[in-house]
């Protein structure tokens, strides 16, 4: 009889047996084909609210208040570029428009 070739088969399902366990007890993949597979990819921890939370609260949304402040401003600095002639030009009046009529 060959005892060596018994002893090997033996091994193998012990570790093949050690091997299942572990998968279950840590939670992981039992992968003996070695294949690719997603679970690299899936079983890490999702980052958008990380990064959200990295962000400070932008409280210029939520005041209405400040939004008018910083419209009135934009508005009266429009206001006085317009009066030194250094506004917006009016729709078609535009370098464009200016190229186009030459």
């Amino acid at each position: 009889m060959n005892f060596g070739r018994l002893k090997n088969v033996v091994a193998a399902a012990a570790i093949e047996g050690v091997t299942e366990v572990r998968v279950r007890i840590f939670g992981h993949v039992l992968n003996p084909t070695g294949q690719r597979s997603a679970h690299k990819v899936l079983r890490n921890k999702l980052i958008g609210e990380k990064v959200s939370q990295w962000y400070p609260h932008d409280i210029m949304k939520d005041d209405p208040l400040v939004m008018a402040r910083q419209e009135q401003e934009r508005l009266s600095k429009l206001e006085m570029l317009k009066r030194r002639g250094k506004g917006p030009p009016t729709k078609g009046q535009g370098k464009q428009a200016k190229k186009r009529n030459k």
